[in-house]
């Protein structure tokens, strides 16, 4: 008779068990069907609470909970969800979601700051970046969380050209400030390096003279192999006192440019105007990459003083008035001297 019980408790136990298996067999195969890329775990949840919440949704039934609460027993370490925005991937379930909002591997999201935009418009990115906490509404707070050495020259009443053109990566409710604060530290850090490691007698006096001067090489050609050629010409026309004469200067400070420029726009006295003025604008005129910071800093040797655009993105540089003026008959008026 002790024989026979402890023969029934020990099939019922094997099959206890073999059932149990097959239900948490079942319960990683359990899909969840988000609508959303991303979910949020909320502060404070646990994974027999989303159990219940997807349940609400009719994801899944109660059988899946109460299995999940002995599966939990079993591995108690995806009992312990936290905090954050994660991306679900595709076919996703139950056990596989628990076990990502227990890694607390939360989603990257990333935002690029280009080379050659303005301000303006890496404010207008961050604005329209998603999961970020938009602290940040105007180019003047901008300015404001800026630490500008004294000792670097200048002193910014504007912050074109203060964030360093990157892509920064950051996760869901991350604040704006702490981006553009990372993207100013960033700047400095390339600033200083280009500086420190600049051609002798450049006619440069300080760290943010070479800013701007990376800020005109960044407008005038997006070609790396051409900046440091661009950079050449304008530190020639330094040296020789002559006018930088820079399209983007005449665009940037121009509060009503349709699209091309005029003679009108070149006579506009407004301070940006290399065309009115001697030597550097009185600030940047873009965002920056390390390549025009070095550009500037490391300027090829050359004879030229004038550079045309070519209509393809690269240039033609010209030593004399009458070779530069034979480029522009042929590729801006399309007249061949020939």
């Amino acid at each position: 008779m002790i024989k026979k019980l402890f023969v029934f408790l020990l099939l019922s136990a094997i099959s206890a068990v073999l059932i149990l298996a097959y239900g948490f067999k079942q319960l990683e195969q359990r899909p969840v069907q988000l609508t959303e890329p991303y979910f949020t775990v909320p502060a404070g949840s646990s994974a027999r609470g989303l159990c219940q919440q997807w349940l609400a949704q009719g994801q899944l039934n109660d059988i899946d909970c109460q299995l999940l609460r002995l599966y939990l027993k079993w591995q108690p370490e995806l009992a312990k969800v936290r905090q954050g925005t994660y991306q679900t991937p595709d076919g996703a379930t139950l056990l596989s979601l628990l076990r990502l909002f227990a890694s607390g591997e939360v989603a990257q999201f990333s935002v690029t700051f280009i080379d050659g935009e303005t301000v303006q418009q890496a404010l207008a990115r961050l604005q329209q970046a998603a999961y970020l906490q938009q602290d940040v509404s105007t180019t003047s707070q901008i300015l404001a969380l800026l630490n500008w050495p004294a000792e670097w020259g200048g002193k910014p009443q504007h912050p074109e050209g203060l964030l360093f053109a990157d892509t920064y990566f950051y996760t869901a409710n991350s604040p704006a400030s702490a981006l553009i604060t990372r993207a100013q530290q960033a700047l400095l850090r390339q600033l200083d390096q280009a500086w420190q490691q600049r051609q002798g007698e450049l006619p440069l006096q300080n760290r943010y003279q070479l800013l701007i001067m990376a800020s005109l090489i960044e407008k005038e050609s997006g070609l790396l192999a051409e900046k440091p050629l661009v950079s050449s010409v304008f530190v020639n026309r330094l040296n020789n006192n002559m006018r930088l004469q820079t399209d983007p200067t005449v665009i940037y400070g121009s509060t009503d440019y349709s699209g091309r420029i005029t003679y009108a726009d070149l006579r506009n006295p407004h301070p940006y105007n290399t065309y009115r003025h001697h030597g550097l604008p009185p600030g940047p005129i873009s965002l920056v990459g390390s390549s025009a910071l070095q550009a500037a800093a490391q300027p090829d040797v050359s004879d030229y003083f004038y550079f045309v655009s070519r209509g393809d993105g690269a240039h033609v540089f010209s030593e004399t008035l009458e070779q530069h003026n034979a480029a522009v008959r042929k590729y801006i008026l399309g007249k061949n001297d020939d």
